[in-house]
């Protein structure tokens, strides 16, 4: 753990520049939560969420539909911030209430608490070392390993880190990786993900009764897709992009997984709201019980926070995250397919 340190161990400062523990410290006053704010912030953003939906149910004509059903999309980003925030305690961590409104919510954003919880917290103590199984988080060989893989180890890597399987999330990571898959292989241990699936299916078979196949596409089935494939794509660049650092086991550390191998997300206003400021992913990495709208601030007060990585949502940055695909140990850094095997030949 980065929080114990060895007597012989050399100054966490350099010049006034905190590093490590003492950085961490520094952040320890943003990590106080405004439970009025947290809870204004949780309550508009589920009224207005409930309020997309209703307007993607009862639009005169279509198109109005798709508007409302986009905007559902984008507030389901934004809900699910909030309930991430709240699974790291970081918000609401003590309130009854909240905790009956994020399992229900759990259903509608098919992330049963209990696997959810699991493999998060393991993503957090192992984001930026070397991992094929990829468990909470998308697997990274180096190119040694790639060389020595069998074709089917292969084509599951390559498959897992596809650009399908990002964008279509709301399946292969949301469905399959984070509810059912728990189920099926430890079913004792993740009995919630079964609610989560019922209440999900139930959800969406009330709406196709009463509203047709229409209102079931609108209301759920587009903007989940929407939602899982800008969620599921935020998760991969903020921790598959260029200049992205592995740390080795024993070298790895909180404060180095966060600054090296978590990215900065620089977003416009707009899409910074929607998707609750998680583009400041290298602070949340640092300290995760810094609450979503303290993030910002956090940054503009620690100038050791202001020179991270960054990347966009450039086509460019998109591009360039996807094509990180192994960590070549003699360069340094992230490589493509094509890359590892000219290095090889």
């Amino acid at each position: 753990m980065d929080m114990l340190v060895q007597k012989k161990s050399p100054p966490e400062t350099s010049a006034d520049v905190r590093i490590g523990r003492e950085l961490l410290k520094a952040t320890a006053p943003y990590a106080m939560e405004s439970v009025s704010k947290s809870w204004w912030l949780v309550a508009s953003t589920f009224a207005l969420l409930i309020g997309s939906m209703c307007g993607a149910a009862f639009a005169p004509v279509w198109p109005l539909r798709l508007l409302f059903s986009l905007l559902t999309a984008l507030l389901m980003v934004r809900a699910f911030i909030t309930y991430h925030d709240y699974m790291h305690g970081a918000i609401l961590s003590r309130s009854r209430l909240a905790w009956l409104l994020f399992r229900v919510y759990s259903a509608l954003s098919l992330t049963p608490p209990r696997s959810w919880k699991l493999s998060h917290n393991y993503h957090h103590g192992h984001v930026g070392q070397i991992s094929e199984a990829g468990v909470g988080a998308f697997p990274i060989m180096t190119t040694q390993m790639w060389q020595e893989a069998s074709h089917a180890a292969r084509l599951r890597y390559r498959v897992v880190r596809h650009p399908l399987t990002v964008l279509t999330g709301y399946f292969t990571i949301f469905f399959l990786s984070i509810t059912l898959l728990p189920l099926l292989t430890k079913p004792a241990r993740h009995w919630d993900s079964l609610l989560v699936l019922l209440g999900h299916g139930i959800l969406i078979a009330i709406l196709w009764i009463f509203g047709g196949f229409a209102t079931a596409f609108f209301v759920v089935l587009l903007p989940m897709t929407v939602a899982s494939m800008l969620g599921s794509y935020l998760f991969f660049a903020q921790h598959s992009f260029k200049r992205m650092h592995i740390i080795s086991k024993e070298a790895w550390t909180f404060y180095r997984a966060a600054m090296e191998s978590s990215s900065y997300m620089r977003l416009n206003k707009v899409l910074q709201w929607f998707t609750g400021n998680i583009g400041y992913h290298h602070i949340h990495h640092l300290n995760v019980r810094i609450p979503f709208y303290r993030l910002p601030e956090t940054m503009r007060a620690l100038p050791e926070l202001q020179s991270p990585v960054t990347t966009t949502l450039a086509p460019r940055d998109v591009r360039d995250c996807f094509a990180c695909c192994l960590w070549d140990e003699d360069r340094q850094r992230m490589v493509s397919y094509r890359e590892a095997k000219l290095a090889s030949t």
